[in-house]
């Protein structure tokens, strides 16, 4: 059996990286060196990593979901950290909680270096198997 293990966001600070992703996920995470802090995110490794070279330092191209016990609670916390400019919430694709025509509710964001994220209440995830468009 194949297992995704761990996820990598390039982070031009791995303080203010660390500072984001501890407010959102509401925990501090594990530095495992100078240049990388790992989050455990139930099981799958969230690794924000300090590029070795400039070159490295580009954001992801697409999002990383986050599945969360309280969707209402970390949208608070990612309104506090944008308005603090920790990072942004996603307004151009839709960064209010929405429901998606797959049944999920979520929010988009973006972390501090430009990485895409979402949010989406774990209660109505999809996995795949019903939803045709």
């Amino acid at each position: 059996m194949t297992k995704l293990y761990r996820v990598i966001l390039p982070a031009g600070d791995l303080g203010r990286s660390v500072d984001y992703f501890s407010r959102l996920l509401d925990t501090p995470g594990e530095r495992v060196s100078d240049g990388r802090h790992y989050f455990d995110c139930g099981g799958v490794i969230l690794a924000c990593v300090v590029p070795e070279s400039a070159e490295g330092a580009h954001p992801n191209s697409d999002h990383v979901y986050f599945a969360v016990n309280d969707l209402e609670a970390t949208r608070s916390r990612a309104e506090e950290a944008a308005a603090e400019g920790w990072g942004a919430i996603a307004e151009g694709e839709m960064g209010e909680i929405a429901e998606r025509p797959w049944g999920e509710r979520s929010f988009y964001a973006h972390d501090p270096f430009g990485n895409p994220v979402c949010f989406v209440d774990e209660r109505t995830l999809f996995t795949g198997g019903r939803f045709v468009p």
